[in-house]
């Protein structure tokens, strides 16, 4: 079966968000792609408990550089979330089969990481001023779900 959507994570830091990540990814029919190097063993105990028996219904995979998961992709609308974003999360058509890439919780993704080629847009989700950012786990379902919405939730 193939997936609905790519959640790329840019080097995650915190276990239990890369295991609630698990869990939306096995609850949403998405693939899980992971840029190393990544802190944490996949196998670690917080990952596998924020993840609970999902661990294993999940295709994960992980890459040593984002050149080479957009390879393994192969052909994708890629969405670079950011605060730094253009356009609000809810303003795309987005389509099965395209791809979200999340940076790290404490240093986010480098522009220079990632060349310009390589992603379709810079998009943010709105917060309240003087807030720095929102949880990664979170960030990842708002976007998840808000395009399976647009996609009439069509497992």
């Amino acid at each position: 079966m193939r997936s609905n959507f790519n959640i790329i994570l840019f080097r995650p830091e915190i276990p239990s968000n890369t295991g609630n990540i698990i869990r939306l990814c096995s609850n949403t029919n998405s693939k899980l792609c992971i840029i190393e190097p990544i802190t944490f063993k996949l196998d670690h105990k917080s990952l596998i408990r924020a993840g609970l028996d999902y661990h294993d219904k999940v295709s994960i995979e992980k890459f040593v550089d984002i050149e080479s998961c957009l390879k393994k992709i192969g052909k994708t609308n890629l969405y670079l979330i950011t605060k730094f974003g253009k356009k609000k999360y809810s303003d795309f058509n987005y389509h099965k089969g395209d791809s979200f890439l999340f940076g790290s919780e404490s240093n986010g993704i480098k522009d220079l990481i990632l060349s310009e080629q390589y992603y379709k847009e810079k998009v943010f989700i709105p917060m309240a001023r003087g807030n720095r950012s929102l949880n990664l786990s979170n960030t990842v379902s708002i976007c998840i779900y808000e395009a399976l919405k647009q996609n009439k939730f069509e497992f």
